[in-house]
């Protein structure tokens, strides 16, 4: 039987509310780096997760589409602008720029990306990560 977690999108309120229910639900009592990097590494499985995959099952996610949307989006790349290397800065601040017009991917967006990449269809499908959204 395949192993399921679930994250609870009524909590999640910003991405460090996110890396707090991963923290709770996916990989308890773990230390880890708390950024988009080591999430992805998470889904690799063998961190804490099965190496034969999981289902991820996100509940209210719409809730959490919502509070990772494009204002969530402009404070995070707000903080990344800040402490990324100055090769990425022109990169990053014209997404900031995107996001502070409502444009461009949220930071909802990029958790489904990271997810789906482990996922059937996904560069990494070997992961077998599944994700639900309800």
């Amino acid at each position: 039987m395949t192993k399921e977690y679930m994250l609870d999108g009524s909590k999640i309120t910003s991405l460090e509310a996110f890396y707090d229910q991963v923290s709770e639900r996916l990989i308890p009592g773990t230390y880890w780096g708390r950024n988009l990097d080591a999430f992805n590494d998470i889904l690799r499985g063998g961190f804490g997760t099965p190496e034969g995959g999981f289902v991820l099952r996100w509940t209210h996610s719409e809730v959490s589409r919502t509070n990772l949307s494009h204002p969530e989006t402009v404070r995070q790349l707000e903080k990344r602008l800040e402490r990324c290397h100055p090769s990425n800065r022109a990169h990053v601040r014209a997404d900031l720029i995107r996001a502070r017009k409502g444009q461009g991917s949220t930071v909802f967006d990029w958790l489904i990306e990271i997810i789906q990449i482990h996922g059937a269809s996904g560069d990494e499908a070997e992961d077998n990560v599944k994700l639900v959204l309800e």
